[in-house]
């Protein structure tokens, strides 16, 4: 069997498309944290792209990996000489499949940080971009303050120290770049967050601040942070995926990125040393991205925790299992149109209807296979970040939020460790052991769990949403996920989803 690297790639021409371009002739202008399953269907794709078009040879991108679990990304992107397969699936049962050769360095910086700090020091370098998740900054969702006490910043923090952490190394490159009178990088953030180059900026200026006070002031006046919405539903590679490419194509790929064909980057054009031509492959290049980013937030990343522990709950356990459901699409939908969509910005080009009618239809897709389990990790950070905006929004306007106290109320029967069918839950959460001794006190007192404020700030306090949570939480207890649905969805509205 014939396993994917650089020596196979003659071979596997004709089967399906290769990189045209000479790999070893391309330099690394970007080095990116946090290669996963998302990174190399998107930004990995996109580059990929661009470099077939020829004429952007110094745009080829360096993984990094900072965590434990990353050592496996290096063994297979190593052993196969940073190739992988991008397998896009339709939900009418297209399929297309390329290879994509972008990524032609990976560092593992547990191995070896000192690379990557001159990996990130080399003048070649001109963009740093993440996807390191939503909990990745360390900034606090009710203060918006960098929080400093994981255990990560705290051993970075230490004078004399080689750093570990994401932000650790990035100040580290730049006190060197500043003191060769190297030109900065740009940094950035293709993370799900609202206003992720700003949450870049505050958390990697507030990080050197505590460690060189005259460097954070320089990285604050000379960095640039581009805000970016990202858009690709990408969900885990499993060992099916591995065996179809195999199936389908002849070749061994150790891990192959399966994602729906839809794709959208909107990318604000800030960049302080250079950046690729991405317009031309695709890419949205703007002014101002905030519209695109509430748009995704608020409608796609907050639907599908609106689905996730309703849906799970009910027994399902893919997300198109539950947007196949007419009564779950119906309240999906029911809630982008009646809570989500009011506290939007106007979007340039983007017909809303049309929008929330298109995400039900690639949420139903079942060739992805997306799971809810994948949607409801660290579930702590998520829901702060894509659920309660939208949330304070309503309460501040005086608009409905009983959908929403809905979905807050199914994520704490959630955290009780057992579905309606009694099916234990495996939950991840970096903060389980708090949210679970909440949960107890909400047993005890209704609404308690509200008053987790690392989650939920002050909302707690707030008597509207706090009876409206009460209720909710009553109606689950009383007869379950599905009539609890079933009672704030109106039977006289058909499904709106498109076939």
């Amino acid at each position: 069997m014939t396993s994917l690297n650089e020596a196979a790639l003659q071979e596997l021409e004709g089967q399906l498309p290769i990189p045209s371009y000479r790999r070893r002739a391309v330099r690394t202008g970007i080095v990116h944290f946090g290669v996963g399953g998302f990174h190399r269907s998107h930004q990995a794709m996109f580059i990929d792209r661009l470099l077939n078009l020829g004429g952007s040879q110094d745009w080829g991108i360096c993984g990094v990996g900072v965590l434990p679990s990353d050592a496996r990304m290096h063994d297979v992107l190593k052993n196969q000489d940073g190739l992988y397969t991008l397998v896009l699936k339709g939900g009418e049962g297209s399929e297309d499949a390329r290879i994509i050769g972008s990524i032609t360095e990976y560092l593992f910086a547990p191995n070896d940080p000192a690379a990557v700090i001159r990996k990130l020091t080399d003048p070649a370098t001109r963009i740093v971009s993440l996807s390191i998740t939503e909990g990745g900054y360390s900034i606090n969702d009710f203060t918006g303050e960098f929080d400093p006490r994981g255990p990560d910043v705290v051993h970075d923090l230490k004078p004399n120290i080689v750093p570990r952490s994401v932000f650790g190394l990035i100040t580290a490159a730049l006190a060197q770049r500043r003191e060769q009178g190297t030109a900065p990088f740009t940094v950035m953030s293709c993370d799900n967050i609202q206003g992720n180059g700003n949450v870049a900026r505050k958390a990697l200026v507030s990080f050197a601040r505590l460690k060189d006070p005259e460097l954070a002031g320089w990285i604050s006046e000379t960095v640039a942070f581009p805000n970016s919405m990202v858009d690709r539903i990408t969900p885990v590679t499993t060992d099916a995926d591995r065996a179809a490419v195999t199936e389908a194509y002849g070749f061994s790929d150790a891990w192959p990125v399966v994602a729906e064909p839809f794709e959208q980057w909107v990318l604000e054009d800030k960049f302080t040393a250079g950046r690729p031509p991405l317009e031309g492959v695709g890419v949205q290049i703007v002014d101002d991205v905030e519209p695109y980013e509430l748009l995704k937030l608020r409608l796609l990343n907050a639907s599908h925790q609106v689905m996730s522990y309703l849906g799970y709950l009910a027994g399902h356990r893919y997300v198109h299992e539950v947007c196949t459901d007419p009564l779950f699409a119906d309240f999906i939908v029911g809630f982008m149109e009646r809570e989500a969509t009011p506290t939007l910005r106007p979007v340039p080009g983007i017909d809303l209807h049309v929008y929330r009618n298109e995400l039900i239809h690639r949420f139903s897709s079942p060739a992805i296979r997306d799971t809810l389990a994948r949607q409801m990790v660290d579930a702590s950070e998520r829901i702060p970040k894509f659920v309660l905006p939208v949330l304070r929004e309503q309460l501040q306007r005086g608009g409905p939020i009983d959908r929403t106290a809905l979905v807050i109320a199914a994520w704490a029967r959630f955290l009780e460790g057992a579905d309606e069918q009694g099916e234990w839950i495996d939950i991840t959460d970096r903060r389980l052991g708090e949210l679970r001794a909440a949960v107890r006190a909400d047993r005890a007192e209704p609404g308690a769990f509200l008053n987790l404020t690392e989650v939920f700030g002050d909302l707690g306090q707030n008597a509207r949403f706090a009876a409206a949570y009460r209720q909710a939480r009553e109606a689950l207890q009383r007869s379950g996920a599905r009539t609890a649905v079933q009672d704030l969805t109106d039977p006289l509205i058909p499904t709106r989803r498109t076939s």
